[in-house]
């Protein structure tokens, strides 16, 4: 069984405030070079890109597809890609529905669609488009009931599967505290048991998610949401399995904690802690997930991004969940939303070490991307020729973005990398970082060095 990286979440150009990079050629090139085997088409629904999946995609492996010779471009090392495409797209969903309290409420709600081949996608497509126009956009608005949603996509094929996209978020999620619901059941009601996986997000990790008792029969996935080709990856998920549609969701499935019996663990070659599939009575093992610190992400805290108010859910509290500045309604974060339906505390974990396990979870990686990490301890942008630069020396050397981020030790990176970029993979291992969280719509702002520590390394550098 191969060991591989999965992103199951991506956009087309064909979505908006998407770039004109996200085709199937540029995505089977990036993905080789992130290190990732098998990346999501997304978008299936809409007819444009689904028309280019079925002339640009060929068969592989059961339920995957690659993309055709004659379409192939050369990676930074000069090679050819073995991507693998899954089959998948994101519906949103806006909908009103009657409260026991009285009256109605509105529900924006996005989830992502799996299908395990091109004739599930036609069925769901034809019958998404006699409810709305999927031309308008990569992911489809459509006024669709996510119960019927699910009905309508358990019922073309039993394979196909539904995963909330980014759960926690506040405006378009299952538990987003502007539009969402308490539980799976409430949101999806007779279907919420065929909801096998939620989608974590960016602004929250496994952690924050392991604090609900209702979550522990739910699988957490982790994926980029990327609508850039530089992006995709950030995160991602790290299976043991068959190559294939089955063998990655029996993989999800296989997540699940009421379901995992606790398993040996050993170090790899390169340091990595992993499930060994010998001790595993099943075929198909979920390894771990790639996450941001969630504190980058756009809605991890409240606040209001006009009037630059931030504040921690406790600060929230105090003031009523009231702007100070505008006296309006905060927009509250996914660690407040967790907060209010947790019924765990807070899991504490070792220090310095960017590898959390916890109990029989799946466990998961902090890391910064790549180009972050080198803009960040350089000071430039992070699409500054300078980061291009050192980004692609490093790939030439050691092959793909989320092995030097995961896998390379320390002493392999030292007279390849530049110091300070070694230095900064290292601190962002050892979590020696300072993150201002995001919020309202804002990523959060990561430092990796104080301009002091930055003065010692230019001197350390001098003087070597």
């Amino acid at each position: 069984m191969p060991k591989f990286i999965a992103d199951l979440h991506i956009h087309s150009k064909y979505s908006r405030a998407t770039s004109k990079d996200m085709t199937l050629e540029e995505l089977d090139c990036w993905a080789d070079d992130k290190g990732i085997l098998v990346m999501a088409t997304g978008d299936f629904t809409h007819p444009a890109w689904f028309q280019e999946i079925k002339e640009k995609l060929e068969p592989a492996e059961p339920g995957l597809f690659k993309l055709k010779p004659q379409y192939k471009k050369k990676t930074i090392k000069g090679t050819l890609s073995e991507t693998r495409f899954f089959l998948s797209t994101e519906i949103s969903s806006i909908y009103s529905r009657p409260v026991s309290s009285g009256g109605t409420k509105c529900y924006r709600i996005h989830n992502l669609i799996f299908a395990p081949d091109i004739e599930t996608v036609e069925k769901i497509n034809t019958q998404l488009g006699w409810i709305g126009n999927l031309k308008s956009d990569g992911r489809p608005i459509l006024g669709l009931d996510a119960r019927e949603l699910a009905k309508i996509v358990f019922n073309t094929n039993p394979k196909a599967a539904i995963v909330p996209a980014h759960a926690w978020t506040p405006w378009f999620s299952v538990f987003g505290s502007m539009s969402g619901f308490d539980s799976l059941e409430e949101c999806f009601g007779e279907y919420a048991k065929n909801i096998f996986a939620i989608e974590t997000g960016i602004s929250s990790d496994p952690a924050m998610n392991w604090r609900l008792s209702k979550l522990d029969n739910i699988a957490l996935i982790s994926n980029s949401d990327s609508h850039s080709a530089p992006r995709i990856g950030r995160e991602a998920n790290i299976f043991d399995t068959d190559l294939s549609y089955d063998g990655i969701i029996e993989a999800i499935k296989n997540g699940i904690p009421a379901t995992r019996i606790n398993t040996d663990k050993n170090t790899d070659k390169h340091g990595l802690i992993s499930v060994n599939p010998c001790s595993h009575p099943r075929k198909s093992v979920f390894l771990a997930t790639i996450e941001f610190f969630p504190e980058e992400g756009r809605y991890h805290f409240d606040g209001h991004r006009n009037c630059g108010i931030i504040f921690s859910p406790e600060e929230s509290k105090k003031h009523n969940d009231i702007c100070p500045q505008c006296g309006k309604k905060l927009t509250l974060g996914t660690m407040n939303r967790v907060e209010k339906l947790a019924d765990r505390p807070e899991i504490k974990f070792e220090q310095n070490n960017f590898y959390h396990s916890y109990k029989n979870y799946v466990p998961y990686y902090s890391v910064v991307p790549l180009d972050g990490i080198i803009a960040g301890v350089y000071g430039v942008g992070v699409a500054s020729k300078k980061v291009k630069a050192e980004y692609e020396n490093l790939i030439k050397n050691f092959g793909s973005e989320l092995k030097i981020l995961l896998e390379v030790k320390d002493e392999g990176l030292k007279g390849v990398a530049d110091e300070k970029v070694r230095q900064g993979i290292k601190a962002v291992r050892e979590k020696r970082l300072k993150i201002r969280p995001g919020y309202d719509g804002e990523y959060g702002k990561v430092e990796i060095f104080s301009q002091e520590e930055k003065k010692n390394l230019e001197t350390q550098k001098s003087l070597f």
